[in-house]
């Protein structure tokens, strides 16, 4: 386990130690632990006394964006951009925060890419409270997706714009990608904007006026974005169709060339094979120009059969 703690108080922001931050007053004290279960736990409920239906949330290994309302606090969870490794079905890393009156903790299991900014704001005391701490994570991670969700369009666009029989499967690829990155991101943005719209209707005094306009803003955000992503998967999907009927266009001209190309040799196959048998009675077995009339007999047959294929329009489909 490891973590940090810092105190905002008469407009300034200090680091303090874990210990000392549970007896510190102000206008902020945030407590931060990053770990697993196993070693938080013992500290959340032996140190810092919480009861353990904060601490089960807070260390809880499953968990979806959420907002429950807690006596004179709430429980908020948040998932945002992580540099670590994440799966591929679960690509946001999840932020754990218990707010009260003055004072906030928060946990983590992964690395958030969000942290150090938020980090630095209540650094420089521009975080004043509880309600700003978790404005400036819900405003910190959804600005951190806006430019994905974007990337993610601007994928699919490139795609349509280069759709082609010749690039089938590595449009394929992309498209498919594109698309198990927009489930992911959708899985838990939609519950994340209604999390934030429920947070800036609780009741509370711990919740400022300014804080319930951010996070509504932040929920808007969410929302555009989550519509966005429904947007992209629909699209990804009609691409995929395109692109599987621009295969089965090419399987199926392709077969059409190899049934031309059979017609054709099909009755000189039969001719020759008929010419070669080794019995009595072939004509002109004998003949010096035999060998040229055949071949002439067969070239004059594939002229005319391709011409009927040409007359017919067949080598244009």
């Amino acid at each position: 386990m490891n973590g940090f703690a810092m105190q905002v108080k008469d407009g300034a922001a200090r680091a303090v130690p874990l210990e000392d931050a549970l007896t510190a007053d102000g206008a902020l004290v945030w407590i931060h632990l990053h770990g697993e279960e196993s070693a938080l736990r013992p500290w959340l409920e032996g140190v810092a006394g919480l009861p353990a239906y904060v601490v089960d949330p807070l260390v809880a290994v499953e968990t979806r964006p959420r907002c429950t309302a807690l006596e004179n606090g709430a429980f908020v969870n948040l998932r945002g951009l992580s540099p670590d490794e994440l799966a591929t079905s679960d690509p946001l890393a999840s932020v754990r925060l218990y707010a009260a009156a003055g004072r906030v903790f928060s946990v983590t299991r992964h690395r958030l890419t969000a942290m150090p900014a938020v980090r630095e704001e209540v650094e420089q005391a521009h975080v004043a409270d509880p309600g700003d701490l978790i404005v400036a994570f819900a405003e910190e991670i959804t600005g951190e997706l806006d430019p994905l969700v974007a990337e993610l369009g601007d994928t699919l666009d490139d795609c349509e714009e280069g759709l082609s029989a010749d690039r089938v499967f590595e449009l394929r690829r992309v498209v498919s990608r594109t698309r198990i990155q927009a489930i992911g991101y959708r899985r838990f943005l939609a519950p994340q904007r209604a999390a934030l719209e429920k947070l800036s209707a609780l009741p509370g005094d711990w919740l400022g006026a300014d804080d319930r306009l951010h996070l509504a803003a932040a929920a808007d955000q969410a929302a555009r974005m989550a519509e966005e992503l429904e947007a992209i998967r629909e699209r990804a999907a009609l691409i995929h169709e395109t692109l599987t009927d621009l295969r089965a266009e090419q399987i199926d001209q392709r077969s059409l060339q190899i049934a031309i190309v059979a017609m054709v040799f099909l009755p000189l196959t039969f001719l020759t094979g008929l010419l070669g048998m080794n019995v009595e009675g072939i004509p002109f077995a004998h003949a010096p120009w035999a060998f040229a009339g055949v071949i002439g007999v067969c070239i004059l047959l594939a002229v005319a059969i391709t011409g009927w294929f040409v007359h017919r329009h067949w080598l244009n489909r």
